[in-house]
């Protein structure tokens, strides 16, 4: 059990830094930790599934959500998809007292930020901008263009580092991860 009250933490960066990587190896060693399931317009990618990595909606139903207030943040990344964190589910793990992790993108930090300052925002960055390019190649999830356009929007999320509480570089999983352990301040093991 954690010996500090329930406190949100926000995990960002940009593309292909890690931060699905390091959030499952927080998991695999705190599956007390909650991890939100953002909601978002773009169609899945090869093996992820609906509820699980993303809930998967219409545009529509997007538009909805945003309506009647049912996101904490939400914001159009890479200038093509919307994405938001559903807020009912991060509040109940808060009231409950359980420690709740985020992992979303600078424009959805900020607004978290507005919302609730008393959260704890992390700011996970790569070894090297080159390092950072050799992932998002080697993911192979997108095509050329679209690589660059994520190329394009880390340019400016790296430049924002200094909006964070914390900064942690992913030049290895478990040791950042290890890090972000000792920064939600997690019982060591």
């Amino acid at each position: 059990m954690t010996t500090t009250p329930a406190r949100l933490t926000v995990l960002a960066g940009p593309t292909a830094v890690g931060k699905g990587t390091v959030s499952a190896d927080l998991r695999a060693r705190y599956p007390r930790v909650w991890l939100s399931v953002s909601a978002t317009t773009r169609p899945p990618r090869p093996g992820e599934v609906d509820g699980v990595h993303y809930h998967f909606v219409s545009p529509e139903k997007f538009d909805a959500m945003i309506e009647d207030g049912e996101l904490l943040e939400w914001a159009v990344v890479h200038g093509r998809n919307r994405y938001g964190t559903p807020r009912g589910p991060v509040e109940e793990r808060l009231a409950a007292g359980e420690p709740a992790l985020l992992e979303i993108d600078l424009q959805g930090a900020r607004q978290v930020r507005a919302t609730m300052p008393e959260a704890r925002f992390v700011f996970l960055a790569p070894p090297s901008w080159e390092e950072l390019e050799r992932r998002l190649v080697g993911r192979g999830t997108e095509d050329a263009a679209e690589r660059q356009r994520r190329l394009a929007t880390a340019r400016v999320e790296l430049a924002a580092e200094s909006e964070f509480d914390h900064v942690i570089v992913n030049d290895d999983v478990h040791r950042a991860t290890d890090e972000l352990i000792q920064v939600m301040g997690l019982p060591t093991r």
